[in-house]
């Protein structure tokens, strides 16, 4: 009976923890430029890197110490 127990509550939480997480769904990102001076050269050039963007969360402000 108590191993019965167990593979339900298993069964039945590991289906509810994956629904957190959506797999299939890509991070969002975002083109971020900056300009770089070559050493040598003197010339200018963008160097180009993909960023993933975070989602901002509402929080509470963090209380004063007396």
């Amino acid at each position: 009976m108590r191993k019965l127990l167990v593979a339900l509550t298993l069964a039945l939480s590991v289906p509810a923890m994956a629904a957190d997480k959506p797999a299939d769904k890509p991070a969002e990102t975002k083109k971020v430029c900056v300009e770089q001076k070559d050493a040598k050269t003197g010339k200018t050039k963008d160097v180009c890197k993909e960023v993933k963007v975070h989602k901002k969360l509402e929080g509470t402000k963090v209380p004063d110490k007396k």
